[in-house]
């Protein structure tokens, strides 16, 4: 049985080590914040950060996460950046249906990490493997702007 480091906490896991680590959250931990969107690793639905890394966890298989320290959407407002990236997301209003915001939530979290002052550019990037049916994007954009000037 693989041990995986979730949020801190060394969780024995009942799967095969091929399983995703999305499957290993939702269906074995009954962790159901991390969503799941595509299967394929397209829409960011299901992002979660692996050593601070953003990673698709519906492709990324259990062994590769063994030993390495993953961080959910359950876990990220206990990070000053997580919190800051979720403060915004409130302010800014972010949020309509609400189905990609963990994976947005991540992906934006991970990217400030990264680099405290992101462009417009980097932004696009960075959230360009996260898809957001209602289109928020504009505002996504604004409260990333926003977390990282809090940051500052």
């Amino acid at each position: 049985m693989p041990t995986l480091n979730i949020n801190g906490k060394d969780t024995p896991v009942n799967a095969d080590e091929s399983t995703p680590i999305l499957w290993a959250l939702r269906d074995t931990l009954g962790m159901t914040g991390t969503k799941f969107g595509c299967g394929a690793a397209l829409c960011g639905a299901c992002t979660v950060h692996l050593n601070g890394a953003a990673i698709r966890s519906c492709v990324t298989p259990i062994s590769a996460a063994v030993g390495q320290k993953i961080t959910t959407i359950e876990a990220v407002a206990s990070d000053r950046v997580g919190k800051a990236v979720q403060d915004a997301w409130v302010k800014h209003d972010v949020a309509q249906c609400g189905y990609c915001q963990s994976g947005q939530v991540m992906s934006a979290t991970a990217l400030l990490k990264a680099k405290a002052k992101p462009t417009n550019a980097d932004i696009d990037a960075a959230m360009a493997g996260n898809i957001c049916r209602c289109g928020t994007y504009v505002r996504i954009r604004a409260a990333i702007k926003d977390a990282a000037l809090a940051l500052a």
